[in-house]
């Protein structure tokens, strides 16, 4: 009898386990599905045109002594950019917003002091952007259209802020990594080698051979027959999907 009653116990605890093992399993499996099955939120990285229509774009949020050179190196090669820049620097240097944006050049939002997104709660990430945005507001009377994660770092998250206030959110599809000391000739080969229609191209404000190659690019690519645009003419602003390289293509 007393062999019996460990056999039947032994039985319920092996059926136990099962029960917990499929438990387990099934709950798993859910969690995985559902992680799978939640859409990936991607900014724009370029534009699908058959337009020779490209955008140039500076964040800014370092120094702001190139200004002059940046803007009289633009105006001669009637060239239109957007300059992202974040809230600190505007605060310091309201004198070269005021500057970009009489020229005629867009102001998009970079943030109030550049963390990574990723790392904030929704009401962390909309206090960053409408922060930006009202410092840039009281110089330029009007509140950015667009927005780019600071580094680039992007989620579900940011995305869904930026597209809760109305505004886009923008990447790029050529680094020129000017930012990491690449010689005129470095930068120049890579914008030019990879620059095609509808593209976004990424420059930083402040760094030593910017300027010089933006100059000798600018002069390759209009012979080449590009145009260059703010981000807001170049994009879409309805009636559009986004592919998984980031691609913008407009739907009608």
């Amino acid at each position: 009898m007393f062999v019996k009653v460990i056999k039947l116990k032994s039985i319920i605890a092996v059926f136990v386990l099962f029960v917990i093992t499929l438990t387990v399993s099934v709950t798993l499996r859910s969690i995985s599905t559902t992680a799978s099955t939640v859409e990936r939120k991607l900014p724009i990285y370029s534009v699908q045109t058959n337009e020779k229509k490209i955008a140039i774009t500076f964040d800014a949020a370092w120094s702001a002594e190139d200004t002059k050179d940046l803007i009289a190196i633009l105006k001669k090669h009637n060239a239109k950019i957007t300059v992202f820049a974040v809230g600190e620097w505007v605060t310091r240097n309201p004198e070269a917003i005021k500057a970009f944006y009489e020229n005629g050049h867009e102001i998009g939002n970079h943030s109030a002091t550049h963390p990574a997104f990723s790392k904030l709660s929704r009401e962390e990430i909309r206090k960053e952007i409408v922060d930006c945005n009202n410092e840039i507001k009281k110089i330029t009377g009007k509140s950015p259209k667009t927005v780019r994660a600071p580094s680039g770092d992007y989620d579900n998250k940011s995305a869904e802020v930026t597209e809760s206030l109305g505004m886009k959110m923008i990447q790029w599809d050529v680094d020129s990594l000017d930012y990491k000391g690449l010689s005129t000739d470095e930068i120049y080969n890579r914008i030019t080698g990879k620059v095609q229609n509808g593209s976004i191209v990424l420059f930083h404000n402040g760094v030593e051979n910017t300027p010089e190659s933006l100059d000798k690019i600018l002069t390759k690519l209009e012979k080449d027959g590009y145009e260059f645009v703010t981000v807001s003419e170049l994009i879409y602003w309805n009636d559009y999907e986004i592919d998984y390289t980031g691609k913008q293509i407009k739907l009608n």
